[in-house]
């Protein structure tokens, strides 16, 4: 379990600062979550960015990665353990970050927030539907 700890980490800093800023966008992430951190937006910043690239690119030896598929049904749980309310409002979205990527999540909407269950991030320039997804 230890060496899924910092993938665990970066992904609650992730879905925090999303949920925070109100929005994917990386520099907005960052901002929001640097003045809430009380830390550098560069320190923020690059935790973020090692915490989505692959294992083959990220500094260090032991570096691995999360399928974040496998947090979306636990992620889901935990937010429904104590909901006040019987039934669920659902919203799907999809963000674009300039021209890199196409960001589409479902989230679960409770007094004017959104919690972000199930993503999927794609190229924006691919061609393809990705309704599919």
């Amino acid at each position: 379990m230890s060496g899924r700890q910092p993938q665990l980490k970066g992904l609650a800093e992730w879905c925090f600062g999303m949920t925070l800023a109100r929005c994917c966008s990386v520099n907005t992430v960052v901002a929001y979550l640097a003045d809430w951190l009380e830390q550098p937006e560069a320190s923020v910043r690059n935790r973020l960015r090692e915490w989505y690239l692959p294992a083959d690119k990220k500094i260090g030896s032991q570096r691995q990665e999360l399928d974040v598929t496998t947090c979306f049904a636990p992620l889901l749980h935990w937010l429904c353990r104590d909901w006040p309310e019987p039934r669920l409002a659902l919203a799907l979205d999809a963000s674009t970050l300039d021209q890199r990527f196409v960001f589409l999540a479902v989230s679960v909407r409770y007094r004017g927030s959104a919690f972000r269950v199930a993503w999927k991030i794609l190229p924006a320039t691919a061609k393809g539907s990705w309704q599919p997804r």
